[in-house]
């Protein structure tokens, strides 16, 4: 099992492990602690998290700036790649194309579907949507990972192998 998933399965099952996860991945990837989101559901092929609008990512409008939902958007589709392949692949996004459909206001829930059978090495194109509280989509994204072999992986080696 790919190991992103084991951690959160290990910790969302504890009182408050979805927000330490949450946390963990922002202490990780920085960048996304602006956006303050919540992993509400992680599993191989899928993940659903939540922001809340907020000051710090509002625009001139009053309305969640498109930075934030593309933010949000790069955030769900990378959790859900990351947690569906196997340890020999890594990944990397290398295209968004994003259609603003509404404006984007109050709670927002992202969420992400992939057949994990499909991510294998190349180019790999997954779909993102945002939706509002009345399950309006404000935002839908396409963004292009690239899917290549770890280099440990590159000749048949295991990460696991001793020297001798």
């Amino acid at each position: 099992m790919n190991k992103t998933l084991k951690i959160y399965r290990q910790v969302s099952r504890i009182p408050g492990g979805k927000w330490l996860f949450s946390r963990a991945l922002t202490f990780r990837a920085p960048y996304f602690a602006t956006i303050h989101p919540k992993i509400l559901e992680l599993d191989a092929g899928r993940s659903r998290v939540k922001i809340k609008e907020r000051r710090s990512i509002r625009n001139h409008l009053g309305t969640v700036n498109a930075g934030a939902l593309c933010t949000f958007s790069e955030l769900t589709g990378g959790l859900t790649v990351d947690a569906s392949i196997p340890v020999d692949l890594r990944w990397i996004p290398k295209k968004m194309e994003v259609a603003y459909l509404k404006k984007a206001k109050g709670v927002l829930i992202s969420t992400c579907k992939v057949d994990p059978e499909t991510l294998i090495p190349g180019e790999v194109e997954v779909e993102v949507e945002i939706t509002d509280t009345s399950l309006s989509t404000v935002l839908r994204a396409r963004i292009d990972f690239y899917i290549s072999r770890r280099p440990a992986f590159q000749n048949g080696e295991n990460l696991c192998r001793t020297n001798k």
